[in-house]
C-alpha cells in the first residue's frame, strides 16, 4: 500500500527522515535535491513540514548533538556509534529541543524502535541508554521541563 492511500503516521515520517539524513551523510548530495526526491510522495503539507523541519533542525545542530554524544558516551569515538544510530540520536534530540508537542519519552521510544528496523541487534539498547542517559542531564539541568503529561513547556530554555 502506498503513503498515499495509508493514513502516513509520524513512524513512517521519522523513518523517511532517517532514510534523507543518512543518504545526505553518505552522498553529500545537496539536501534539497534529496528531499525533494524523498518527499514527493508524501501528500499532507503538514507532514512534509514536520519532515522538513526535522531535517533542517538535526542538520543545523549537528555539531552541537555530537557534542552532547560525546559527553554521554565519553569512553567512545563518534566513529565507532553506527551512522544509523547517531542520526537517530540527533533526530531525537531535536524533538527533545524543538518540536513542543512530542513528549520526551515518545521521541525515546519512536527512536527505539526505528534503532531496531533499521540498525544493528544492539542498536535499540544502545539508543535507549543514550538517550535516557541525555534526558535526565537535560531535565536536571531544566534545559528541557516536562509540562502536563510530558509535554515540554514553551517557555524552556533552548541552548542548542
Amino acid at each position: 500500500m502506498s503513503p498515499n492511500i495509508m493514513a502516513v503516521t509520524r513512524r513512517f515520517l521519522r523513518e523517511k527522515v532517517l532514510q534523507i539524513l543518512y543518504s545526505y551523510e553518505l552522498t553529500k548530495d545537496p539536501i534539497e535535491q534529496i528531499k525533494h526526491f524523498q518527499l514527493d510522495e508524501i501528500e499532507k503539507s503538514d507532514d512534509k513540514r514536520f519532515c522538513k523541519n526535522l531535517i533542517k533542525l538535526t542538520i543545523e545542530n549537528n555539531e552541537k548533538y555530537e557534542g552532547i554524544i560525546k559527553e554521554t558516551v565519553d569512553n567512545w569515538d563518534m566513529e565507532r556509534i553506527a551512522l544509523i544510530d547517531s542520526i537517530i540520536i540527533k533526530m531525537c534530540l531535536s524533538e527533545f529541543f524543538f518540536f513542543e508537542d512530542i513528549p520526551p519519552k515518545v521521541s525515546i521510544n519512536e527512536s527505539i524502535d526505528i534503532a531496531k528496523d533499521f540498525s544493528t541487534k544492539n542498536s535499540g539498547k544502545f539508543v535507549n541508554g543514550v538517550l535516557d542517559a541525555i534526558l535526565a542531564k537535560l531535565e536536571k539541568e531544566k534545559l528541557i521541563v516536562k509540562k502536563g503529561k510530558g509535554l515540554i513547556s514553551k517557555s524552556t530554555k533552548q541552548t542548542v
